[in-house]
């Protein structure tokens, strides 16, 4: 397993005050709980969580790290009574580290909510043998406890989401109707998550909340709106300019592609849309130099967004039902034609990517501002080159515009996915009251 921190001053990740028996003080920097979020997002490639399940394992524990961080800190309040059905987290019963704690809370409730448990435990022991060097193990110990009863205490709301219930529901039922989705080359998947309207929103009041206009009616005759709409992304594919390709494959995020040559077939797996956007939450904090608590903060309110701009999205994709351009492509206008990305396995009506993204980016403005530009490296593991904003918005545009260019997107499904998005957006953060600003001790 990668040392992660020896090639880091022992300093430069924790703070300690010495006595006799080892310190009972520990603070924890920053990047520590941006690679915790690294290990997390690599688990969730690795077990090929789909976008709505990865971003429900987003949101859990950032929003329990937040949670003990918010809980030391008078400049900051807790999500409890905000969020729909969270009650406030336990107070400690001894002298812990909230740090440690909020870290164990993350830690704890992302091995819960994963396939590769063994991964995460093997991450924790070897970052936890480096932390707790010098420090009291009775302390130490404390403060794993209470991350662990914050965990369990954040658990037991999760519980109640529907999650586990719509495990059980039947699958997507696919009829001959001409104007509704079906399973697409070259894997021919099902539906994924057709419930997923049933799950528990966070902060919105609920998953029809922000339904927004409906898709152009299904009419292929050429003189009809929905025709155009299909030749606009027929036309755009076959005349894409080189930056329009780059530009689509950045913001794939497509979490199982399939690969097929001949009669083999190979699986890429590369990060969710959502994990991108926590990447960038990584990428703004280390540009702003943001403390524990305002990184805290900044994971929280975005997975918060993510989340429910989700489960708003596909509470749509699932009642409008929409065909994809690929199939109605190939059965009217060119049987050969392959759209540039692979066309995802749900209906089309409106695109994730605008919804989530542009839901993020207001988050992420609200903490960060307006112009905050950034240069966007997300995606170079997985073979791809870095891009530049200006801002989050510029970003979120990019991400949505994307589909058109990939082929897997009527400009409706784009243009009222980023009106969807951003009222989602503008909701959390006017809903949500993250800081006490009278009483922020991290003003600077």
């Amino acid at each position: 397993m990668k040392k992660i921190f020896l090639t880091v001053t022992l300093a430069a990740l924790f703070a300690i005050s010495a006595c006799d028996s080892g310190v009972k003080e520990l603070e924890i920097e920053s990047d520590v709980y941006h690679e915790t979020m690294d290990k997390l997002s690599e688990i969730i490639v690795h077990d090929i969580f789909s976008p709505p399940v990865a971003s429900r394992i987003y949101a859990y524990p950032s929003i329990a790290m937040y949670e003990v961080l918010a809980k030391n800190d008078a400049g900051y309040q807790s999500l409890a009574g905000q969020l729909t059905e969270l009650s406030e987290i336990p107070d400690p019963k001894e002298e812990v580290s909230y740090d440690l704690a909020a870290l164990q809370a993350f830690i704890k409730i992302g091995t819960a909510l994963i396939f590769s448990e063994a991964d995460m435990d093997a991450y924790r022991d070897e970052l936890y043998k480096e932390l707790g060097k010098g420090v009291n193990s009775d302390f130490f110990e404390a403060s794993v406890a209470y991350g662990d009863e914050v965990a369990a205490h954040i658990l037991q709301w999760a519980d109640g989401d529907m999650y586990k219930q719509t495990r059980t529901y039947p699958k997507f039922t696919v009829t001959n109707d001409p104007t509704r989705w079906q399973p697409t080359p070259p894997g021919y998947f099902e539906a994924i998550e057709p419930h997923w309207t049933q799950i528990r929103p966070f902060a919105i009041d609920s998953a029809s909340q922000f339904t927004p206009e409906r898709p152009t009616a299904f009419d292929m005759d050429k003189n009809s709106t929905f025709y155009k709409e299909v030749m606009e992304v027929y036309e755009t594919a076959v005349n894409l300019t080189q930056e329009q390709k780059e530009i689509a494959s950045f913001w794939d995020c497509n979490p199982y592609v399939m690969n097929v040559t001949g009669h083999v077939m190979a699986a890429t797996k590369k990060i969710t849309p959502g994990g991108h956007w926590i990447g960038i939450v990584k990428i703004a904090c280390r540009k702003a130099e943001t403390n524990p608590m305002q990184t805290a903060e900044a994971y929280a309110l975005t997975s918060v967004a993510l989340a429910d701009g989700f489960i708003s999205c596909w509470d749509e994709k699932f009642r409008s039902n929409l065909i994809r351009p690929e199939t109605v492509i190939n059965k009217y206008i060119d049987e050969e034609w392959l759209p540039l990305l692979q066309t995802p396995p749900f209906p089309e009506y409106t695109s994730g990517h605008s919804v989530i993204s542009n839901a993020a980016a207001v988050a992420l403005t609200s903490i960060f501002g307006d112009n905050f530009s950034f240069r966007d490296d997300t995606e170079e593991k997985y073979g791809l080159s870095v891009r530049d904003f200006d801002s989050f918005i510029d970003a979120s545009e990019e991400a949505a515009i994307s589909r058109l260019y990939g082929g897997i997107h009527y400009m409706p499904a784009i243009e009222n996915g980023v009106t969807q998005g951003r009222k989602l957006g503008n909701f959390v953060v006017d809903k949500l009251e993250l800081r006490n600003e009278a009483l922020s001790q991290n003003e600077e």
